[in-house]
């Protein structure tokens, strides 16, 4: 009894010392481990750490008994392990850094250091959209396989560099000519940067979504792929079927039509800033359209 009543007096005099920062400061390495856990989970990262877990039994069990190469093997092994899991696990490390460039917090920061886009900008960005809807509307037509890159926030250089410099103004044509079967750069996919086809030819990481529809070309899994390591939209016309589908933040939206097409790249592409100043430019238009046919 007296064992009992010192253990709870114990408990009571460690919970008088707990302060506000100190349940602050649980809950934050609680929802750290639980994001580690929820990382590596279905990832070839989970037998990694399974691997971590058997080294460390083995590390007690031979202090426990006493076995001095093999414990004095694992503590050395242990000094490095901050550099071994930084290698062992990069692929994830960057996968989970690239979630949180890609969360609202993440968002926010990048749009704090962006500059708005001048009106030239915005009238570059609005033409290069109708063009691009305008040929996936005929390679849907024709069934022309098409996989072409709207770089947003996220600037796509790296994956450039993989294909062929272009930097033109895009027309329906030209996206003809970049897509033709025969053409030497219609495999790969083309980005459009500030309005304009920056490069063409280019190669796009795959998804490493297990759950994506087994019926899914390598254009649909690399449009999917780019969309999860970045916040870019991808454009994607299949060359079985003409269906037009766009991969947004790993998410493969499909069915659209051209209207529907530059209505959700607009959405997309153009900030609210700007909206306000294409909606004012069109209305002005229309109205001095107006006075000129009532001068008439």
């Amino acid at each position: 009894m007296n064992f009992l009543l010192q253990l709870m007096n114990d408990i009571l005099a460690v919970f008088r010392t707990i302060q506000f920062k100190d349940f602050v400061d649980i809950i934050a390495i609680t929802f750290i481990i639980f994001s580690l856990f929820k990382l590596v989970r279905e990832t070839r990262a989970e037998q990694l750490l399974k691997g971590v877990v058997v080294l460390l039994a083995v590390y007690l069990i031979s202090t426990i008994f006493g076995l001095t190469m093999m414990s004095s093997l694992m503590r050395l092994l242990f000094e490095f392990s901050v550099l071994i899991i930084a290698i062992i696990f990069q692929p994830e490390i960057r996968k989970a850094l690239e979630r949180i460039g890609r969360t609202n917090l993440g968002k926010r920061y990048l749009m704090f250091f962006k500059n708005s886009k001048s009106d030239e900008e915005v009238v570059a960005i609005r033409r290069s959209i109708v063009c691009v809807s305008d040929a996936a509307t005929i390679f849907s037509s024709s069934k022309t396989g098409a996989l072409i890159v709207f770089e947003r926030n996220v600037k796509l250089s790296d994956i450039a560099d993989t294909g062929t410099i272009l930097n033109s103004d895009p027309s329906v044509a030209l996206f003809g000519n970049i897509f033709f079967n025969k053409a030497p750069l219609h495999d790969g996919a083309t980005i459009i940067r500030d309005g304009k086809i920056y490069a063409s030819g280019c190669i796009l990481p795959l998804t490493n979504n297990k759950g994506v529809d087994i019926n899914l070309g390598t254009r649909h899994r690399a449009a999917l792929g780019l969309s999860e390591v970045s916040d870019a939209a991808v454009l994607v016309v299949s060359e079985e079927t003409g269906n037009i589908s766009l991969a947004v933040n790993g998410i493969l939206y499909r069915d659209f039509t051209r209207e529907t097409l530059i209505s959700k790249l607009e959405e997309l592409l153009i900030d609210d800033n700007t909206k306000v100043y294409v909606k004012n430019s069109s209305k002005f238009s229309l109205k001095r359209k107006e006075n000129k046919d009532g001068g008439k």
